[in-house]
């Protein structure tokens, strides 16, 4: 296996998206595609020149065959994902909610990817990685996956690997808020980055500003930690003190993957040995990307797209 740039994992699925506004009961016409916030990450960082990689369970099943055969074709490397002959491949519907939060609903329980599981392929993979990136989301879909992200921290560190971490809470896959909080913050305890938005971060910190958030896991041993805050951009916070980012001005199409975008726009900055500022420029444009477009992947740039955008773009004015 060939040494990659950055590798993540999770679950992927197939999406159908709404071609009709109105609540999902009632729509009557869908158009595919692929969801999963950690192949929206693997896919960013393909299209922005990196060696990206993506491990996962998938159903022996048209919607698992349709997840690798598009990430392949993304450049992403599928090497050390599984096809699970006993398991489906999870979907969701995505509603048409244009300029805003469109209402999702998951077919997920007992799916392929909540069975991944460790294998000599998987470790290899990982550790062949210059950075690994999680999600909060295998935390809370079983036992297994859990497992999963704290035996790739662990080979992830013992190969001097950098690893980024984005809560990506999803409340309604967690048994409690307190074993959500609790588990969450023992993967973020470990990382390197730490990716939350401001208001997630209220619930697993209970502060409810940028920097008390980022003082908060700072002290637990994060050397960056960024802050998405939406519309009011972001601010990346070290021990050397806080950057800020007002946000581009883009048409918002759809927010579903921003979070994904910014995360593979701060990992590839980072990957390419670029300044604090700069990646925090670079993620805040990738976001915006991903905002721009109904596909949780589709707005995400190439490198010339991203150059030209952030050549060409106006700053949203700081306040």
């Amino acid at each position: 296996m060939n040494a990659l740039d950055a590798v993540t994992f999770g679950e992927a699925m197939a999406m159908f998206m709404a071609c009709e506004p109105g609540p999902l009961h009632e729509v009557t016409a869908f158009a595919r595609g692929l969801a999963g916030a950690e192949t929206n990450v693997a896919v960013g960082l393909a299209r922005l020149g990196h060696r990206s990689g993506w491990i996962g369970r998938v159903g022996a099943d048209p919607f698992g065959s349709y997840a690798l055969a598009t990430l392949r074709a993304e450049g992403v490397d599928t090497g050390a994902a599984t096809v699970d002959d006993a398991a489906p491949t999870g979907f969701q519907l995505k509603g048409l909610a244009l300029g805003g939060d469109p209402e999702v609903f998951y077919f997920r329980k007992g799916s392929a990817g909540s069975r991944l599981s460790a294998s000599e392929a998987t470790d290899a993979c990982i550790a062949s990685a210059r950075h690994l990136h999680l999600t909060g989301i295998p935390l809370a879909l079983s036992a297994s996956t859990r497992a999963f992200a704290v035996r790739a921290l662990e080979i992830a560190r013992a190969n001097g690997a950098t690893v980024s971490f984005d809560p990506n809470i999803r409340p309604t896959l967690w048994s409690s808020e307190a074993e959500l909080v609790e588990a969450t913050n023992a993967i973020a305890a470990a990382a390197d980055w730490v990716l939350p938005g401001r208001t997630e971060g209220l619930l697993l910190t209970g502060r409810d500003s940028a920097d008390g958030i980022a003082d908060f896991y700072l002290a637990l041993g994060a050397s960056r930690v960024a802050v998405k805050d939406g519309a009011a951009g972001a601010s990346l916070h070290t021990a050397h003190g806080r950057l800020d980012h007002a946000g581009f001005r883009v048409g918002v199409v759809d927010t579903v993957g921003a979070g994904d975008g910014f995360a593979a726009g701060l990992i590839s900055a980072y990957l390419d040995g670029l300044d604090d500022a700069a990646a925090l420029e670079r993620a805040s444009a990738v976001g915006a990307l991903a905002t721009t477009h109904r596909g949780d992947r589709d707005g995400l740039p190439t490198r010339g797209g991203l150059d030209a955008f952030i050549a060409g773009a106006a700053l949203a004015p700081t306040t």
